[in-house]
């Protein structure tokens, strides 16, 4: 019996996990930085995108609120999801977005690699 309830909560806790996140707040790509090995979401706007079609693994970046090279944050989509995304350079290119998932760092700075299109939202 106090395995089936012990079960029964972890279950619950796995279902509303993702649900508790979405209610938290999101950061800023400012503040992405001081998060980095956490799951968050981050929102900003994509101040430059690009494809970069001949180097390994094709990565397209969106970088929010600087643009590159004084980026401060970092969508990052490899080529083998780029598909999932459309033209990701041109269809995000300006717009407010808010992306899901862990922070890592890449040369000092934070970005989150994306690979299905639910990890990122374009806001109105």
């Amino acid at each position: 019996m106090k395995l089936t309830r012990l079960l029964i909560v972890v279950a619950v806790m796995i279902i509303a996990a993702p649900a508790i996140h979405a209610q938290t707040k999101a950061i800023t790509a400012a503040e992405a930085k001081d998060h980095v090995g956490e799951r968050e979401t981050v929102c900003g706007k994509v101040a430059s995108t690009r494809y970069a079609s001949k180097s390994k693994g094709e990565p397209t970046f969106l970088n929010l609120d600087q643009p590159y090279p004084q980026k401060i944050f970092t969508v990052l989509i490899w080529g083998i999801d780029r598909s999932k995304f459309g033209e990701p350079e041109s269809k995000y290119q300006d717009q407010k977005i808010c992306v899901t998932g862990k922070i890592t760092s890449y040369q000092g700075g934070p970005e989150i690699a994306v690979s299905d299109p639910d990890q990122l939202e374009i806001q109105k």
